[in-house]
């Protein structure tokens, strides 16, 4: 024999190996539908015309509070993009976020107003920002909008800079 035909030979023989051990006898045959789904509850199966699984949606977290003290930063600075203002915007704006945004523009080529840039990504300008459950530790907030872009409640980081309540466009779930 050749060479070529004991390497087909051990080929084929090798397939026909690990096919076997594939198989395995207590497995339902294929067009046999299994029906049986385990118990939630423990105690054997049940028909899956039964099961009580379906979408789970997390339940919404409560309003604890109304934002008193980051509920107007957010309103100055969604004003401030529908004006297209930049002076405005940078006023609610942290540096940081300021010249990241800055160097965004420049990376795609763009001139003009930081706030008219800043307005071609948020949607639905026009439609109220809700603003929630502000949380203030030291010089740093958190809370939560939903309007807009953010059709759920959405945490953005804030942080007191010179004095004034900042936002800093982080958002601790959006990293």
């Amino acid at each position: 024999m050749s060479m070529k035909f004991n390497l087909i030979y051990i080929f084929i023989i090798s397939v026909a190996i690990v096919a076997a051990g594939c198989g395995n006898a207590t497995d339902a045959p294929a067009n046999e539908k299994n029906t049986k789904v385990a118990n939630p509850n423990g105690n054997g199966n049940r028909d899956s015309t039964e099961s009580t699984l379906g979408t789970v949606k997390k339940p919404e977290a409560a309003t604890e509070n109304n934002a008193p003290t980051i509920g107007p930063v957010v309103q100055t600075y969604y004003e401030a993009l529908r004006k297209k203002d930049d002076a405005l915007v940078k006023s609610v704006m942290t540096d940081a976020f300021i010249k990241n945004m800055e160097a965004d523009m420049k990376a795609e080529g763009k001139k003009g107003s930081l706030a008219a840039f800043m307005a071609e990504v948020e949607s639905d300008l026009d439609e109220k920002i809700e603003v929630r459950n502000e949380k203030i530790e030291g010089n740093k907030a958190v809370a939560q909008l939903k309007g807009g872009t953010y059709l759920v409640w959405t945490a953005f980081e804030f942080v007191n800079e010179g004095g004034k309540w900042k936002f800093t466009g982080g958002s601790p779930v959006l990293k």
